[in-house]
């Protein structure tokens, strides 16, 4: 999965081939991930989806249909959502994510399919990436979201932290702390200002509901040389967990 899903990412570029999803596609996508999730017929095919089993639905390559990249664990019931919006930009967040869904039984792993600069799921409610991140809002599931920022934006903290539009939780605090343990400068943004790097315009947040929502920043010298610590303190928050 760690060589696909680099090469997912690779392909992408700021010139590559998109096109916005219409009204009627994002309700199929909606339909069709709800039926793939609960393991029905889904009709995700006729949107452009290659679906490898029943773990894995991916963009054809080079497709204006760059939607996105989901993955099932169907050792466990749902757990949590780990998420990357910003793969190709947010360098290595995408590997984050992947080792963090890996250490996750049920975890359900949701990447980006365009370049930031074509489509910024983030901030815009019409992508299938959140149809698809909101349908699972839904059912309950926490939510955690991985971005990346220079090390020059914010030269006092390695991670930020925060709820997007939401409240901060128990869950939120418990990942600050992990983190903290692990020698990291954790900016906690329902603490203190953190540069403009709290996400509070972020949609996923704000679409999140009583589900619990994590907005992680991550500098980067540590999406390259520390994945690995901040995957073991996220691992240990258990965000699953109230």
């Amino acid at each position: 999965m760690d060589a696909f899903l680099r090469g997912f990412t690779a392909a992408q570029s700021s010139r590559g081939p998109y096109r916005r999803a219409t009204a009627a596609e994002l309700a199929a996508a909606e339909a069709g991930f709800a039926a793939f999730l609960d393991q029905a017929p889904h009709g995700l095919g006729e949107l452009g989806f290659s679906v490898d089993g029943d773990s894995l639905v991916h963009q054809e390559p080079g497709s204006d249909r760059a939607w996105g990249l989901y993955a099932v664990d169907r050792s466990a019931p749902p757990s949590l959502v780990v998420e990357a919006p910003h793969a190709s930009s947010d360098l290595r967040t995408e590997l984050v994510g992947l080792a963090l869904f890996e250490r996750t039984p049920g975890a359900i792993l949701a990447v980006g399919g365009a370049h930031r600069r074509r489509e910024d799921p983030a901030h815009d409610t019409g992508t299938v990436f959140h149809v698809v991140t909101t349908l699972l809002a839904r059912r309950g599931l926490p939510q955690v979201q991985l971005h990346g920022f220079n090390d020059t934006t914010l030269t006092t903290a390695d991670v930020v932290l925060s709820a997007g539009a939401a409240e901060a939780g128990d869950a939120a605090r418990r990942a600050a702390d992990r983190l903290a343990e692990a020698g990291f400068r954790v900016c906690r943004a329902w603490e203190e200002p953190c540069r403009g790097l709290a996400g509070t315009t972020n949609v996923q947040s704000q679409a999140a509901g009583d589900a619990p929502f994590l907005h992680v920043e991550l500098n980067r010298t540590v999406r390259e040389a520390r994945r690995d610590d901040v995957v073991a303190a996220l691992a240990e928050a258990d965000f699953t967990k109230p």
